[in-house]
């Protein structure tokens, strides 16, 4: 299993990123997929989810301003991120489970200076 996240970097409060997850080596069309953060000094927290049917679930810190997204054909999910305010910044996860197994991409950073 692997989970490739990329498209972190910096950028100016307002502004917008998008990130994307190419996942391979299990059925990814039957996992919910998942973006968590890990911020400088605290510990990791949940970001958004998509079911391999397309429901999504925020957190309220990010409600309204982020999206995540999955193109099942292509084995990737994106969370595109805009209204970023400096307390987004952070190492940011892509997740899911196969069986009872936690798989964890890299983390790609995200920077949001104020």
């Amino acid at each position: 299993v692997q989970l490739q996240a990329s498209g972190g970097g910096f950028v100016q409060a307002g502004g917008s990123l998008r990130l994307s997850c190419a996942a391979s080596a299990f059925a990814f069309r039957d996992n919910a997929m998942n973006w968590f953060r890990e911020a400088p000094g605290k510990t990791r927290e949940f970001v958004a989810t998509i079911s391999g049917g397309g429901i999504t679930s925020y957190a309220d810190s990010v409600k309204g301003r982020f999206i995540i997204s999955r193109d099942n054909d292509k084995n990737t999910v994106d969370l595109l991120m805009t209204g970023l305010k400096p307390e987004d910044t952070a190492v940011y996860y892509c997740h899911t489970w196969t069986g009872a197994i936690a798989r964890w991409g890299q983390g790609t950073l995200v920077t949001v200076s104020s």
